[in-house]
């Protein structure tokens, strides 16, 4: 019997590890623009986000939004929207990804206090599903379609 990883892998998906933090979040590592961030995989953010004040870090064009960011914790967020961006992990890049950009602070305040990380942004049900990705928590690892 084989065992996930080679099942996934076997079917062409790639394996991007994850760090389970004291918060119950799950860390990870990727290049927007091919600049290195980190990132939050939440499978309950319906849209994949930057921090508002990391759109110079990553070189992000941004754009005038009328989406209103809702969240744990905060809610009726104004946010902007960056089109067309380069989203890299690993060796794949998938091109023309959006992001909404928003104020994390209220995300990165309590990281800090629970695990003394900030991140540049959450990676959200949008690239999952569209990237057929699968969780393993298990091994504390994604899959996705590559």
């Amino acid at each position: 019997m084989s065992t996930l990883r080679q099942f996934m892998e076997s079917k062409g998906f790639i394996r991007v590890p994850l760090k389970k933090l004291a918060s119950g979040h799950y860390l990870f590592h990727g290049k927007i623009n091919s600049i290195k961030g980190d990132f939050i995989l939440d499978t309950g953010a319906s849209v994949s986000c930057i921090g508002l004040y990391e759109s110079d870090h990553f070189l992000l064009v941004k754009e005038h939004s009328v989406l209103k960011g809702v969240g744990a914790g905060a809610g009726d967020m104004d946010t902007m929207i960056s089109k067309k961006n380069t989203f890299q992990l690993g060796k794949k890049s998938f091109r023309n990804m959006d992001f909404v950009l928003l104020d994390l602070h209220h995300i990165n305040q309590a990281l800090m206090q629970m695990d003394g990380i900030s991140v540049h942004g959450i990676i959200g049900a949008d690239f999952l599903k569209t990237q057929r990705a699968v969780i393993d928590y298990g091994r504390n690892c994604f899959y996705f379609k590559g």
